[in-house]
């Protein structure tokens, strides 16, 4: 009998069957920077067009809570990598194929801008507030006439931010469910949508409220109109990425995926704000928190069924 020895590495650690490298702390990070991402653009937005008291909650209170979500994710980022004392290697060049470096320059802008943002509004919270040092009225001032460039700046770069966090897996063409271009619009669609469903929640204007409704139910239209064509893209794909897509329908992610995501995270909420519409009193945090939870679930099952799927028979 010929006996042969077959050498293999396929059994070690993060090698096939199975890739599982991102954990729970990335796609965290996704639904707070696509939070973010949503809550800055319609502040920025709404100061462009003038509307900043009509929309005061949005433009001055909410985006308080941006930097605090950014902050939040980044440390997300910070513990999931495996060198920790290397982070600061990514600011030592620009990368424009590559979606880390991208995401990395994108924060380092967004972050401190929006801290600017809440220093100029400061006073919503503390109507009392002094700058104690000459340099900080100064720098108030400064930013107080540049406030339209800021919010330029704010607005283009919250755009970047929210699809960004859709390349970040659309850019691994070794994941067949990742490997759609769907994915940018679709995770900026859902961070849009959460911003406004946080707005909602918390907001007190009846006006504000509904105007921002109306905006929460275009962007479930749009983001169900995505979905549909991500999963008619794959089943007019190759075989391997229909067996990704099955993942969701049919396999093992079907239930959480038509449940969480689609039907009460979307279909259900929009159902909800146009009966708060037709003045069916509605409370603000049923559809809200319907909406967010329906956002985290999105990157979270994206994030982990993307794992599994691969190009193996």
């Amino acid at each position: 009998m010929k006996e042969e020895l077959i050498v293999s590495g396929r059994m070690n650690p993060y090698v096939d069957p199975t890739l599982n490298i991102w954990h729970w702390q990335i796609p965290l990070y996704l639904f707070l920077g696509g939070l973010a991402a949503g809550i800055l653009f319609f502040a920025a937005l709404s100061y462009i067009r003038g509307r900043e008291e009509a929309h005061s909650f949005a433009v001055r209170k909410m985006p308080f809570l941006a930097p605090v979500l950014l902050v939040i994710g980044l440390a997300c980022l910070f513990f999931d990598l495996n060198h920790k004392l290397f982070f600061w290697r990514l600011y030592t060049t620009v990368k424009l194929q590559s979606p880390m470096s991208w995401g990395a320059w994108v924060l380092m802008v967004i972050t401190p801008m929006s801290m600017v943002w809440c220093a100029l509004h400061i006073k919503e919270f503390f109507p009392n507030w002094d700058w104690k040092y000459t340099w900080a009225k100064e720098a108030e001032k400064f930013a107080q006439k540049y406030k339209l460039w800021i919010a330029w700046i704010i607005l283009i770069y919250s755009v970047i931010l929210g699809v960004y966090t859709g390349i970040l897996f659309s850019a691994f063409n070794a994941r067949p469910l990742w490997n759609t271009s769907i994915l940018g619009p679709l995770f900026l669609a859902s961070g849009l949508s959460a911003g406004a469903a946080a707005i909602i929640m918390f907001t007190k204007n009846k006006e504000e409220r509904a105007y921002f409704a109306r905006i929460d139910l275009i962007v479930i239209g749009i983001e169900l109109f995505l979905i549909t064509h991500m999963f008619m893209g794959f089943m007019a794909s190759t075989q391997v990425q229909i067996e990704a897509a099955n993942l969701f329908l049919g396999g093992p992610y079907t239930a959480p995926f038509w449940i969480f995501v689609v039907f009460l995270g979307l279909v259900v909420p929009a159902l909800l704000e146009i009966l708060e519409l037709f003045d069916y009193h509605v409370p603000a945090l049923v559809p809200s928190l319907l909406v967010l939870t329906g956002s985290l679930m999105l990157r979270f099952l994206i994030s982990f069924a993307g794992q599994e799927s691969r190009y193996l028979y």
